[in-house]
């Protein structure tokens, strides 16, 4: 985003932050559009601009065929201990893999767009379910289009992504690349080494603060405030993670960016000519820290450690709870990493949190079995808790 926009086009911005509904958000936006001025330097806003202002129309449209009834739903409520986004181009195989790591029966056929409304299957892992969502193709080739948005308005939404190209597709390192870029432009960050921001505003901050574990570069703290200032936004507090970069700072005041762990599969590992194919793949997911595996759905092959690679994704651990002198009940909480023992309790009934008066732990967070520790104390995947209250 550039750092020049006149000040009439910084103030229609804020206004387009600032609006509530989206009919206000619809406004704003041609307003914005209408006063930024067209030059090389801002070809990349106005394509944001404009591909929000579709969305929203597309949205205020979805909310009108709501209210007499009718159209498709691309919406999946989350289930189990995740949920997990199948994204990837036509004719890549998603449906394939939904089938093969899940229950679901999707309609899988060699033609490209058979899948056409999400469908949604439960991966087993151990004594927990992921639930993974088979979603329609992304279009690389025509990035303005309405499926695109609706799909990765899903990705925002969903815990964990499992990106999914075939070996079969000549292009696939330019595929790749440009599935990438719809991500990052849509504002979900899978490479670990881009930088993302979170500008939360907040009148009782008072004034800009920066905080996180990432890193400012080629700018300083002052930086950041000048920046935010030309915007209008003169108390919030701005979460770093990566390397950060004036372009995003200034892209965190129009758009919420997020980051989602992810994988690559490439499928149809086992055809003519995928070798080479996934070497073009893997050079350009190496180059931005996306991991990857070759895989075969078809005939099921290297899929065996998904659902271990996708429960690590998901950052979360399984606490077993139990009652004094029984047995622990065998259906784990799901809870994320870094949970505490009253986090548990809070889990079960918030009674039980507000009675706590301490716990006994066994397993691997503990040095002895049914240790007794306090509330704050951290738990890991597999403990076994036992809570007394007060």
């Amino acid at each position: 985003m550039p750092a020049n926009l006149p000040p009439e086009a910084k103030a229609k911005l804020a206004k387009y932050s600032e609006a509530k509904t989206v009919e206000e958000k619809i406004r704003a936006l041609e307003e914005f559009i209408s006063a930024v001025p067209k030059h090389k330097g801002t070809e990349n806003l106005l394509l944001w601009a404009r591909r929000r202002l579709a969305e929203l129309r597309e949205e205020l449209e979805v909310k009108k065929r709501k209210k007499v009834g009718g159209g498709p739903r691309f919406f999946v409520e989350k289930s189990g201990a995740g949920q997990v986004l199948l994204l990837g181009p036509p004719n890549s195989g998603k449906s394939s893999i939904l089938a093969a790591l899940t229950n679901a029966k999707p309609e899988v056929a060699d033609y490209p767009f058979t899948t056409k409304t999400p469908q949604a299957g439960m991966v087993v892992y151990e004594d927990i379910q992921i639930q993974l969502v088979d979603t329609p193709p992304l279009l690389p080739w025509d990035p303005d289009s309405p499926v695109n948005g609706k799909v990765l308005g899903m990705a925002r939404n969903a815990d964990a992504l499992l990106l999914v190209f075939g070996l079969d597709d000549p292009s696939i390192d330019e595929t790749v690349e440009r599935v990438l870029e719809m991500l990052e432009d849509r504002g979900i960050i899978v490479s670990p080494r881009r930088g993302v921001v979170r500008i939360v505003k907040s009148r009782e901050v008072g004034g800009i603060r920066v905080q996180g574990s990432g890193r400012l570069v080629g700018l300083t703290e002052d930086d950041v405030r000048k920046i935010l200032s030309s915007y209008r936004i003169y108390n919030a507090v701005v979460e770093i993670e990566g390397e950060v970069t004036a372009e995003d700072i200034e892209a965190a005041v129009y758009m919420n960016m997020v980051r989602k762990k992810a994988l690559a599969l490439l499928n149809k590992a086992d055809m003519p000519g995928a070798r080479e194919a996934f070497m073009k793949a893997a050079r350009v997911l190496k180059g931005r820290g996306v991991p990857y595996k070759p895989v075969s759905a078809l005939k099921k092959l290297g899929l065996d450690d998904v659902p271990k690679i996708l429960f690590d994704m998901l950052g979360v651990l399984r606490v077993y709870t139990k009652q004094p002198h029984k047995e622990p009940d065998p259906s784990p909480l799901v809870l994320p990493k870094g949970s505490t023992v009253l986090d548990v309790a809070k889990a079960i009934h918030k009674d039980l949190a507000r009675k706590f008066k301490y716990a006994k732990v066994w397993g691997k967070s503990v040095k002895y079995p049914g240790q007794r520790v306090g509330p704050e104390h951290v738990v890991e995947d597999k403990d076994v808790v036992e809570i007394h209250v007060r």
